[in-house]
């Protein structure tokens, strides 16, 4: 006969592994799209949270005196969800800020669209990237990754076991504003050298034939020949989503080696 009892320690335990899961699925990407209903993530945390109480297995008791030091514990779990599940969220920001600049060469930065990943107004080229490569990612399992890595982090980081290396977390953020930048440019680089050749042309143009209006003429030029380029180099974002998935799985790593 199947023994269903539990005791106050056993369920303490899962409610941290609970908080830290949930507060993960809030932030982490694929799970915390505006377009996933609330009821699901609430569900898939519990489920998640049992799984992963059930293989952790044997556990030492949470060390506290009052209900305060249970609270400072669960607030601590809540943190390193938030912390691990942010680490991943981030890299989505590097397809915005590509997206904004190629729209700000091809004259386009007046159109906003709906960004999926945060509700929020985006560029259109960055949406459209957005939505491709997500669906990369997808196709290529990163969501079972993160959760893989998620349950490892309790090994690597036990319940009420986080001590937060703030000089570490700078160090991580500091590379990833470079990292940050420098994907950025990659992923825009030719929209961005092909509108730098075009605003030469234009301006010899102008300085040949001042009685043209270049002005008009570049504005629907630069339009034309940026969704061409867009156009022709749609077969990079299988490159763009391994730049992304790369550097998802490296700031997670990072990130949660400053709570270790």
């Amino acid at each position: 006969m199947i023994d269903y009892s539990i005791n106050s320690a056993d369920l303490e335990y899962f409610l941290c592994i609970l908080v830290r899961v949930t507060m993960f699925v809030y932030v982490a990407p694929f799970f915390s799209q505006k377009g996933v209903p609330n009821q699901f993530k609430i569900v898939f945390s519990i489920c998640l949270s049992g799984l992963l109480y059930g293989v952790i297995g044997d556990h030492p008791a949470l060390e506290y005196q009052t209900v305060y030091g249970y609270a400072v514990i669960v607030m601590k779990e809540a943190l390193t969800g938030l912390v691990i599940g942010y680490s991943t969220s981030i890299c989505n920001t590097i397809i915005d800020f590509a997206g904004k600049i190629m729209d700000m060469e091809t004259g386009l930065s007046m159109a906003n669209l709906v960004d999926p990943t945060t509700g929020e107004n985006g560029s259109i080229t960055g949406v459209m990237y957005q939505y491709a490569v997500m669906l990369m990612l997808f196709i290529s399992g990163l969501h079972t990754y993160i959760l893989k890595a998620l349950a490892e982090t309790f090994i690597l980081i036990p319940v009420n076991g986080a001590v937060f290396d703030t000089d570490k977390l700078l160090t991580s953020i500091i590379k990833f504003l470079t990292d940050y930048i420098t994907i950025g440019f990659r992923i825009c680089l030719p929209v961005f050298a092909v509108m730098l050749l075009l605003n030469a042309v234009l301006g010899i143009m102008a300085r040949v034939s001042p009685q043209m209006n270049m002005f008009a003429i570049g504005m629907q030029l630069k339009v034309l020949v940026g969704l061409c380029v867009v156009f022709f180099t749609i077969s990079m974002i299988p490159s763009v989503s391994n730049f992304i998935s790369t550097e998802m799985k490296r700031m997670m790593t990072s990130f949660v080696s400053t709570m270790i």
